[in-house]
């Protein structure tokens, strides 16, 4: 699914990742954590090809990401579900266009459209909000329409870079049982977060980076006092 192996990019002024070999399988449950700086978003960057790495391999759903072509990229990203902490809605768009138009772009067909909206807005709760627009929707429900419009191409992969950041605690509880119910569907998940009290009741897998090095690999908790905590 995900594999780096001895990956390094540097920059002028900091490490961002220094000879960094993981393994994320199909199916898993991942958790990102560490300060800001120690490499974040710099493995998230390099899974996405927006900056290249200095030397080693990365490969991303059997493709090797290193050597791919720019006229490749958009296809590889597409592959992908992204959502962010701050949910990147289209404003002027409803909530079935804001998850119709992921599928547009890749050219799905309208009655293609018309039969998957409904029903991803039905998996992640918001089915009577569809004609809904993002300013008449509290936070959680407009990150549950990003999730949406994540997953409605139906991708392997999903990584969710500081989803609960701007939710109130119980609205994050729903927002990560809903993405466990993902998972569970067989949906690979890489989330980035802070959220130790997240992190350390979930009892998934964690992966600790500090200062472009991976620090911890394992499963268990956000480890409290350790150089990595926020």
């Amino acid at each position: 699914m995900i594999r780096f192996t001895n990956v390094t990019k540097h920059y002028k002024t900091n490490i961002g990742l220094d000879n960094v070999s993981i393994e994320i399988e199909r199916g898993d449950f991942v958790f990102l954590v560490g300060a800001s700086g120690a490499g974040k978003s710099t493995l998230i960057k390099l899974i996405l090809k927006e900056i290249d790495a200095d030397s080693g391999s990365i490969m991303v759903n059997g493709t090797e990401v290193t050597t791919l072509s720019n006229r490749l990229v958009p296809k590889l990203r597409r592959s992908i579900g992204i959502v962010f902490q701050d949910f990147r809605l289209l404003p002027r768009m409803t909530v079935f266009e804001n998850v119709a138009f992921a599928m547009e772009i890749v050219h799905a067909r309208p009655r293609a459209i018309r039969r998957q909206v409904p029903q991803v807005l039905s998996l992640v709760g918001i089915s009577d909000k569809a004609y809904k627009y993002p300013d008449e929707l509290s936070a959680g429900e407009q990150q549950r329409v990003a999730i949406a419009r994540a997953i409605v191409n139906n991708p392997t992969f999903l990584m969710a870079d500081e989803p609960t950041g701007n939710l109130d605690p119980e609205t994050a509880w729903e927002i990560m049982r809903l993405l466990e119910q993902i998972n569970i569907r067989g949906t690979t998940i890489l989330m980035v977060t802070h959220a130790k009290d997240i992190v350390d009741r979930m009892g998934k897998r964690v992966i600790a980076i500090d200062n472009g090095k991976i620090i911890r690999d394992n499963i268990g908790t956000y480890a409290i006092g350790d150089s990595y905590e926020a």
